[in-house]
């Protein structure tokens, strides 16, 4: 069998057709016409009039194993790796694989606590008296060393946490222009009831002038010349007492650290995260991917403005980070626990978390905001 799952000299007579393959197999043959797209098991054969797809009896064996790895709810990228080794080399890849999968599991599990704990917490909020919280905060941002211009932002204030991470010829200033058009907020005496859509308005406005002044420039050669759009993601926390409202849109993150660990409460709205969740593309693929930065959702003036929102319940004790993928892009989450936990304060955690990009080289530009909340 060649390596990419097609036998090699085959005998016309003793093909089997997509039907009767994939009866054989236990593959429904949507299953084997995406396999084949994918170039994971392609037919040994395809009519060039039809368009009839024929397999090889001796293609069963890579099918099955297909099938096995697909209910063990494998990725088909890394099943196409696993499909290409020789057997005592899949082995250790299925045994490493299954090991990752145990560790998944146990972090699903602290964040089913941490979703219960929310949820919990939400039902008796009409009933028991909150504890009053303060919040310590601090923001900083870096060029890096590699990127010519500075095109990230970060904001932090007593009642607002933010971050925006901008692209194109004119990405700082969006950027810089997303996290203005929230700063209003700060000023404003907001119940828990008023939170979310005060903050959903704020960001609607700025997607409306983003686009507003890309309509009016006089000259927008800069993005005709490059071929770019301009554009800005925008994480943001906006607090009432206890109550948390986020607002996500892009690839930048909000994280929560509480005793069970540290969360990731947004999900990157970006190509190479849709593939992920496609089962398409390994987390270590994605990390090289050249598509890497493209955005599938993002506040740029262009397209409908939709990002994520949702209300948490805040706690003593627990700490804020959002931060641009120029932080999580080079310094693993298990250093960025660590250093939110270790840290005395908001302002150690934002300088020591920059530094640690920093040290890792920092191709791109970094900005992230640490908030603590306190018993008062």
């Amino acid at each position: 069998m060649d390596g990419d799952g097609r036998a090699a000299p085959y005998d016309d007579a003793a093909l089997l057709t997509i039907g009767a393959f994939a009866r054989a197999s236990r593959l429904s043959p949507k299953a084997l016409r995406l396999y084949d797209e994918l170039g994971l098991l392609p037919p040994a054969h395809v009519d060039p009039h039809s368009g009839y797809r024929h397999y090889a009896p001796a293609q069963l064996e890579r099918a099955r194993l297909v099938a096995w790895l697909r209910r063990l709810g494998m990725p088909l990228a890394r099943i196409r790796e696993v499909c290409e080794l020789a057997p005592d080399a899949a082995a250790v890849a299925v045994a490493a694989y299954w090991a990752q999968v145990e560790a998944d599991t146990a972090a699903r599990r602290d964040l089913a606590a941490f979703l219960v704990d929310q949820l919990e917490r939400k039902n008796t909020a009409m009933t028991t008296p909150h504890t009053p919280l303060t919040m310590r905060y601090a923001a900083l941002t870096d060029q890096g060393l590699v990127r010519p211009a500075h095109q990230d932002a970060a904001h932090a204030g007593p009642r607002l946490l933010a971050v925006a991470d901008g692209y194109g010829p004119g990405g700082g200033q969006a950027a810089k222009a997303a996290i203005e058009a929230l700063k209003g907020l700060e000023d404003q005496d907001l119940t828990a009831a008023d939170l979310l859509g005060a903050l959903e308005d704020a960001a609607h406005r700025a997607h409306r002038d983003h686009r507003a002044h890309r309509d009016h420039r006089a000259a927008p050669a800069a993005d005709e010349a490059t071929g770019s759009t301009t554009g800005s993601t925008l994480t943001a926390l906006l607090r009432s007492g206890t109550q948390l409202a986020l607002l996500h849109v892009g690839d930048s993150r909000a994280y929560v650290l509480r005793d069970s660990g540290l969360f990731q409460i947004t999900h990157d709205h970006s190509l190479v995260q849709s593939l992920i969740d496609e089962g398409r593309l390994t987390p270590e693929e994605a990390a090289s991917h050249p598509q890497r930065a493209q955005l599938l959702r993002s506040l740029d003036g262009a397209t409908e403005f939709a990002p994520d929102l949702q209300l948490l319940e805040a706690r003593p004790g627990e700490r804020h980070l959002l931060c641009t993928d120029g932080l999580t892009g080079v310094v693993p989450t298990e250093t960025i626990q660590q250093v939110l936990t270790e840290a005395d304060d908001p302002d150690q955690a934002v300088h020591e978390l920059i530094r640690l990009a920093r040290e890792a080289g920092a191709p791109d530009n970094v900005a992230c905001v640490v908030a603590e909340m306190t018993g008062a």
